[in-house]
């Protein structure tokens, strides 16, 4: 009987792993637009095809105006963009926020990080960093809220 029981939890396991692997794979395919000579951008491309996503990297001339394109609020631009399922994701945004938005799929327009927190996903990932992640809402001068935090982990 508890060969049996082992059997079911190893292949429980594995049976949710593979369904978040798959997860994160059917999410569609990110398409990453940021600026050609920047190399904290290409690292959170990095993360992202590691964390199982398919990801297009496009460089721009213009980052204005992608993110004019993607209705991204002056007060929360980060450094890139990027458009997954529909949503836009701005700036260096962690994985688990990203993943949270996609399993969750709530009615905003994104998620963002403003400016290019210190120990954020491609800049150092420290994970003493602390900073907050916000919604980008989908009605033009709505106020952005904080939809993920993160902080120091011990």
């Amino acid at each position: 009987m508890d060969v049996l029981r082992r059997h079911f939890v190893a292949g429980a396991i594995a049976g949710i792993t593979l369904f978040a692997t798959a997860a994160a794979a059917a999410a569609g395919t990110m398409a990453i637009y940021k600026d050609p000579q920047c190399g904290c951008c290409e690292q959170g491309a990095e993360a992202m095809e590691a964390a199982g996503y398919t990801v297009e990297v496009h460089d721009e001339a213009d980052m204005s105006a992608i993110k004019t394109r993607f209705a991204v609020p002056a007060d929360v631009e980060g450094c890139h963009t990027a458009v997954i399922d529909g949503y836009v994701i701005e700036g260096h945004v962690p994985l688990e926020a990203v993943h949270k938005l996609l399993s969750e799929r709530p009615d905003i327009a994104g998620i963002a990080v403003p400016g290019m927190p210190s120990g954020s996903l491609g800049m150092g990932n420290d994970p003493q960093a602390s900073y907050d992640v916000y919604t980008i809402a989908k009605a033009n001068g709505a106020k952005s809220t904080v939809y993920y935090q993160v902080r120091p982990t011990n």
